[in-house]
């Protein structure tokens, strides 16, 4: 029975093809009684072109015999609990453009993988993948979708990915990759999603990333990396969203990034960021989101920051800003969260902030949940909107 097992999954790989073929194994028995005629078979299956099995609750691991389907153009074995090595006989079904094997309980990705030059489509994601990202994976020239997020993978993202330039989408978040962004990634012009997110990335972010004009995500947070952010990334217009927060950045923010006008969020937070907000942020008037809190940064609040008229959430606690706050903030009428706690902001707090409509829940709410300025050395008179919540202020050097 133990060497049956291959060929019995294999069985039920084809069961829905035996209806027309006039076999109905209607219990085990019946299965095992016509396994020989159906392994003779086997080629009727051979010929279909897609074979779709996802989310029945499959087990064990993937037969080796599954090479033998040579026609097959897509395979979906997704959400399933399939459990050992990906067979590397899966590299002879060279006609496949879509190979889906996601949500499983797979442990490695075989070289042979790279065989499969027509793939369009890889998803790998959410597995319990180990090992390091084979290099052949660069010969998938055709590739437009790539996911081998929420794994196990360790090693560094190898520099043959750069072949892929084709891909629109890469995702390799959520994994333990180690090393540097490769620069080769730079040739990849067509993506649009980068998801590099929660590993253990890394040295400079490589100014190559400068080429990826049609990115609109670019996602590396919670990772290692050090440095500047590059000048280069000013050159991606069509980012919508930009998070590098949770890294050891360092240096100052370029002022190119008032280049990316499109963006509706910017997250920067939780780094060694130093020097002032250059005001050109001030020309991305489509953000929704601003985060530079918990970082080094000085100087006064940029009057430009009035122009952000779409900001709903606005976070600039815990750096080192002084001066006063500037009364173009009242501008932001549509901000949700403003937190402007732990810093040297002085003088007196512009009665244009009482403008504002802290918003949460279809209710005005000025506190402390959604409105923080305290642990400054901002001076009374308080305007009476904020009055309540200035808390502790360094009042020593007031007049």
């Amino acid at each position: 029975m133990g060497k049956l097992y291959p060929l019995l999954i294999i069985l039920f790989l084809v069961c829905w093809n035996c209806e027309e073929q006039n076999i109905t194994p209607t219990d085990e028995q019946d299965i095992i009684s016509t396994t020989v005629t159906l392994w003779e078979r086997v080629y009727l299956i051979e010929t279909t072109d897609t074979l779709y099995l996802n989310m029945n609750g499959l087990t064990g691991p993937i037969p080796p015999e599954i090479g033998n389907l040579t026609n097959l153009i897509y395979l979906n074995l997704s959400g399933n609990q399939f459990t050992g090595s990906i067979p590397p006989q899966i590299g002879k079904l060279s006609n496949l453009t879509d190979l889906n094997l996601g949500g499983n309980q797979l442990t490695v990705i075989p070289s042979e993988i790279g065989y499969l030059t027509n793939l369009i489509y890889l998803n790998l994601g959410g597995n319990q993948l180990t090992g390091s990202i084979p290099p052949e994976i660069g010969n998938l020239t055709n590739l437009n979708l790539l996911f081998l997020s929420y794994n196990q993978l360790t090693g560094s993202i190898p520099p043959e990915i750069g072949n892929l330039t084709n891909l629109t989408y890469l995702g390799l978040n959520d994994n333990q990759l180690t090393g540097e962004i490769p620069p080769e990634i730079g040739g990849m012009t067509n993506l649009t999603g980068l998801y590099l997110r929660s590993n253990q990335l890394t040295r400079n972010i490589p100014p190559e990333i400068g080429n990826l004009t049609n990115l609109n995500r670019l996602i590396l947070y919670d990772n290692q990396l050090t440095g500047s952010i590059p000048q280069e990334i000013g050159s991606l217009i069509n980012l919508t969203y930009l998070n590098l927060r949770d890294n050891h950045l360092t240096g100052l923010i370029p002022s190119e990034i008032g280049n990316l006008i499109n963006l509706t969020g910017l997250f920067l937070y939780n780094n060694h960021l130093i020097g002032e907000i250059p005001p050109e942020i001030g020309n991305m008037n489509n953000l929704t989101h601003l985060y530079l809190d918990n970082n080094q940064l000085t100087g006064s609040i940029p009057i430009e920051m009035g122009n952000l008229s779409n900001l709903n959430w606005f976070y600039l606690n815990n750096n080192q800003f002084n001066g006063e706050i500037p009364s173009e903030i009242g501008n932001l009428t549509n901000l949700n969260e403003l937190w402007l706690n732990t810093n040297q902001l002085s003088g007196q707090i512009p009665e244009s902030i009482c403008d504002l409509d802290i918003v949460f829940g279809g209710m005005n709410d000025w506190g402390y949940e959604f409105f923080n300025i305290k642990e400054n050395q901002l001076c009374p008179p308080y305007p009476s909107c904020v009055e309540d919540y200035v808390g502790n202020q360094d009042i020593s050097n007031c007049p």
